[in-house]
């Protein structure tokens, strides 16, 4: 069956890319990401410096997915090439909270008054640095990022106390 919509993505100068079906392997100077596209209607081919991604059929569903594997591929470029940090701040009115990373987990101590902390996972090769109240996400994958942020402030949400009142916890004040 002929591709019905078709998109072109330029690949930029200093990233390299290399295809194995609808597995992407992007690298460049921060470093390399691999992602696979598993869309039913959506194929992924190189071109020369060209990546073209095409659909079967032309649908909203099929369009949304076009879009959702362009940004994809428009995110590994920019990590490759930039890399990507989240910047959380700790706040507390309460009790003085603690950060800490030990391996592939964040602890946060003494959040709310309670006596065991509270651990966020790191996902994937994402470095995580605490200065004080500023807590910075690195890493150049953007879902591995984001998530690992996400991870921490979750994991400081407050239950069963007024959110008013109790408005202690570590917040995604920045993404870069």
């Amino acid at each position: 069956m002929p591709a019905v919509m078709k998109e072109e993505i330029q690949v930029p100068d200093g990233v390299e890319i290399r295809m194995e079906g609808n597995t992407a392997e992007v690298s460049g100077p921060r470093g390399k990401i691999r992602k696979e596209f598993r869309f039913e209607d959506v194929g992924v081919k190189m071109d020369g410096e060209k990546i073209i991604v095409e659909a079967k059929r032309h649908n909203k569903v099929t369009k949304a997915a076009l879009g959702t594997v362009k940004a994809h591929f428009r995110n590994m470029f920019k990590g490759v090439k930039e890399g990507f940090v989240y910047k959380l701040r700790v706040v507390y009115s309460h009790f003085p909270i603690t950060v800490k990373v030990d391996g592939k987990k964040v602890l946060i101590q003494n959040f709310i008054g309670e006596r065991y902390p509270r651990t966020a996972k790191i996902i994937g090769d994402v470095e995580v640095e605490v200065a004080g109240d500023i807590v910075l996400v690195r890493g150049i994958d953007k879902d591995e990022v984001g998530q690992t942020a996400i991870n921490i402030e979750r994991s400081t949400s407050v239950r069963y106390k007024d959110r008013r009142v109790f408005q202690d916890g570590c917040y995604i004040v920045e993404k870069v």
